[in-house]
């Protein structure tokens, strides 16, 4: 099964809708085109889309008039708005009117598709039902369901969760989800929210490792025109576009002090201000949190505030790491190379017992995630539908060894360190993000390489979604070669 996105798009410029069917090509995309507003509301009854490209000027009637109509059918749609004549003003109504994003004419296909991945991301995470186990261990939908979709297991800790969701969901209750990094926390938070009595509002999520700080304060509260540098225009924030809604905080235990005591405030008090601003705004926002870190820990040593650990604590569901799911491993392999082989068009008919061993015996340090990456990596090696294993990826197994794991550390250590140092003595205060953007810059670069530029295939490889490695390659102005 291929995983389309169907993108509506709304303009009465030929040039535009162009634009989009060539950036934008099957089979992982569905670009349906419209140039009325009456033609694009009936392409959205038709199509049900999971976000929509929206001009502001249409032949008879407003963009603007248009977005509540759409609202109106399903307000977790996200609209992004275009316009060649753009203001503050329009600005603000429009995303005060439900718009997600606001992008004036003309403008780059780069700087264009990073924001309608974010929208079809955003839109999949609202709209489309995180699969949970029936009493059978079964999805519910296997059909429908993709890998980033699926809560699978049926172990006693597995069970516990799925038992957690069940009776929080309704309750209208902040929830900390723990687990480590790949173990599925996204799924869970989606779980919950689609369970809940905002399942028809807004859902959002935001990783607060994945921003800078200063970026991070103005995407969940929004800024002022001039507050800093390059804010030529007021932009609102995560908080102000939810109200009502859910917000994801993936990744809480990386905010820095100064945002955690901006959070805590809003969680206080329900009201925050934009950044350079000093207008109170009220909000009413449900938020889900999680982290791959100990935050007990986290406290003890002062880098996670106590008041705002027990103010997200309301509730808490502990996700297991894979290593401690016994049995669950066997099934979840199953499960997927049989998901997989549809998609990527291969035969599979079993796994072999000596595959199955060394699956069994790895320790996933990655959790679903890895598992998930391996299965796929191991399709794509086949060449026979029983799976043995020399199909498996070449030095599988061996990352769990200590002593790899050791002779890289050392290594990179000592390179890190001298950088560290040297930007030290230059008397540079952005130690942190810079040694990160340099990492990163590595990283997705070598990613890329291997994947043969593949984006689906590097942000699964990396463990972040598309969108994010979009974001992050803009911001570190990398370029597929």
């Amino acid at each position: 099964m291929n995983d389309c996105r169907t993108l509506l798009v709304v303009d009465d410029d030929p040039l535009i809708l162009q634009c989009m069917q060539l950036c934008l090509p099957a089979p992982d995309y569905r670009v349906v085109t419209a140039v009325t507003a009456a033609k694009g509301l009936e392409l959205f009854r038709e199509t049900d889309p999971d976000a929509v490209l929206l001009d502001i000027q249409l032949p008879d009637q407003s963009g603007l008039a248009l977005i509540h109509e759409f609202r109106e059918m399903d307000r977790r749609v996200p609209v992004i708005l275009m316009t060649g004549h753009g203001t503050a003003e329009t600005a603000i109504t429009a995303i005060s009117g439900g718009a997600f994003e606001y992008i004036t004419k003309p403008f780059e296909p780069d700087g264009i598709l990073p924001l309608i991945d974010s929208a079809l991301e955003t839109s999949r995470m609202a709209r489309r039902p995180a699969e949970l186990p029936t009493d059978s261990g079964q999805p519910l939908d296997r059909s429908k369901a993709t890998a980033a979709d699926l809560i699978l297991g049926s172990c006693p800790a597995m069970v516990d969760v799925f038992r957690s969701i069940g009776r929080v969901a309704s309750r209208d209750a902040a929830v900390l989800i723990l687990g480590e990094t790949g173990t599925g926390k996204e799924v869970v938070a989606r779980a919950i929210y689609q369970h809940s009595q905002r399942h028809d509002q807004v859902f959002h999520a935001i990783n607060c490792a994945a921003i800078p700080e200063a970026l991070l304060e103005s995407e969940l509260f929004g800024h002022e025109r001039g507050s800093f540098t390059g804010a030529d225009q007021r932009r609102i924030g995560k908080f102000e576009i939810c109200n009502g809604g859910t917000l994801f905080l993936d990744e809480i235990g990386d905010m820095t002090p100064v945002m955690q005591t901006k959070l805590l405030r809003v969680l206080q008090e329900k009201e925050f201000e934009r950044v350079g601003g000093s207008k109170p705004i009220k909000t009413d926002v449900r938020i889900l949190a999680a982290t791959n870190r100990d935050l007990e820990s986290a406290m003890a040593d002062g880098s996670f505030r106590s008041d705002l650990f027990y103010r997200l604590n309301e509730f808490t569901i502990e996700l297991p790491p894979l290593r401690e799911r016994g049995e669950d491993v066997a099934r979840m392999a199953e499960h997927f190379f049989s998901l997989f082989a549809d998609q990527l068009g291969k035969d599979f008919v079993s796994i072999a017992p000596e595959t199955m061993q060394r699956l069994m015996a790895h320790s996933w340090p990655g959790n679903v995630r890895e598992l998930q990456g391996i299965v796929k990596q191991t399709l794509l090696k086949a060449s026979g539908p029983v799976i043995v294993p020399a199909f498996l990826p070449s030095g599988f197994g061996e990352s769990s060894s200590p002593g790899n794991n050791v002779e890289i550390s050392n290594g990179w250590e000592s390179e890190v360190s001298k950088e560290i140092n040297r930007r030290l003595a230059s008397g540079s205060c952005t130690v942190s993000e810079d040694i990160h953007n340099e990492v990163d810059r590595i990283l997705i670069r070598e990613v890329m390489k291997a994947t043969g530029n593949n984006l689906s295939e590097a942000s699964l490889r990396l463990g972040i979604s598309r969108p994010t490695l979009r974001s992050r390659m803009k911001h570190l102005r990398l370029k597929p070669e």
